[in-house]
């Protein structure tokens, strides 16, 4: 039976092995597809809403569906990543497995639909999320860290990993990190909303963050509809991760990501009995992002800097208690990094 949603693989059990990370050596995040206007797939009434296809890839043992950055859009309000992987099995097999890297001018949100992931960085924390619980890791001028599935992990794993672009007067700020075990929850009609990240309906995210944003998984108890309040001044996107939904008349399926401009206060959602779906807003950030591996900078001298720092052992720290070693930042190509920052 096919359940929409679920990528299933059989697959005889093996001993878990050590994953390779490859959504984290890849020097070119972008996605390279073209959009397509929201009124191609039948919402009219939303000028200037663009659906896009994930580039897919294969992350040890996760399918992951990379839907942003755009290779037209680098981000959506602060929003400048969005990685989404599973639901898969990962029963007798090592899950993710990602070994400590750095980060700069960014913040980390790890939000988890099923399993269970160990986080530890270099600030020396160690924590454990579940589903619907926060992890965010503030970057700021410096920091490393891994994830992995502990080694008595949940059969299943299905998540999102996102990244939060600091702005510019805060991208120097000093690195952090917070778990958030209980979060405010709404109701939008026949939706139940969960706000991780900045503000929706009138509640808020107890987490820190340094511009206005919103982040919300949406989730339907049974098929359902609601009208979900948008800031007017804040881009979105939507985005499913299970099932079947719609945003005004316009299908969403996990793989696709739906972008609204600024000037909406509300979309009308429909889903299915079972559906995951993520609002992700927030003020145009009026800053141009160079991102490069794991870093968001402003100009190649950051990303070179940062790669230095790395691979020289200054700056961001040693993560304890993983077994295995750090990842090495890939070669950096100075003239394809000169070019890619005059395009931004």
């Amino acid at each position: 039976m096919v359940v929409p949603g679920i990528i299933e693989r059989q697959r005889p059990p093996r001993r878990p092995t050590k994953a390779a990370a490859v959504s984290t050596v890849e020097t070119d995040l972008e996605v390279p597809g073209a959009a397509r206007p929201a009124s191609a797939a039948g919402d009219t009434g939303a000028p200037g809403a663009e659906l896009t296809a994930a580039r897919l890839a294969r992350v040890g043992d996760l399918d992951v569906r990379r839907l942003l950055p755009l290779r037209q859009r680098r981000s959506v309000g602060a929003w400048c990543f969005v990685d989404h992987y599973g639901p898969a099995s990962v029963d007798g097999v090592a899950g993710m497995q990602v070994p400590p890297h750095p980060h700069i001018g960014l913040q980390t949100v790890t939000w988890l639909i099923e399993g269970t992931v160990l986080h530890r960085d270099s600030l020396g924390s160690e924590q454990l999320i579940r589903p619907g619980q926060l992890n965010l890791m503030t970057a700021g001028r410096g920091i490393a860290h891994s994830e992995e599935s502990p080694e008595d992990h949940d059969p299943r794993l299905h998540g999102v990993q996102l990244w939060l672009a600091l702005p510019g007067a805060h991208r120097d700020t000093a690195p952090g990190f917070e778990h958030h075990a209980e979060l405010p929850a709404v109701r939008l009609g026949g939706l139940d909303a969960t706000v991780f990240a900045g503000s929706l309906a009138g509640v808020s995210s107890p987490a820190r963050v340094f511009s206005g944003v919103v982040g919300a998984e949406l989730s339907a108890p049974a098929d359902a509809r609601g009208a979900v309040p948008l800031a007017p001044a804040h881009e979105h996107v939507i985005f499913a991760a299970f099932g079947a939904a719609a945003a005004g008349r316009t299908g969403l399926q996990p793989g696709s990501l739906l972008y609204l401009p600024a000037g909406r206060e509300s979309v009308a959602i429909t889903a299915r009995a079972g559906a995951r779906l993520f609002l992700l807003g927030g003020e145009p950030l009026g800053e141009t992002l160079l991102m490069w591996w794991n870093f968001v900078g402003r100009t190649p001298d950051d990303i070179a800097e940062a790669a230095r720092d790395w691979a020289t052992g200054q700056r961001f720290g040693t993560v304890t208690g993983y077994h295995g070693a750090p990842l090495a930042a890939p070669p950096l190509d100075p003239v394809r990094l000169a070019r890619k920052a005059r395009q931004a």
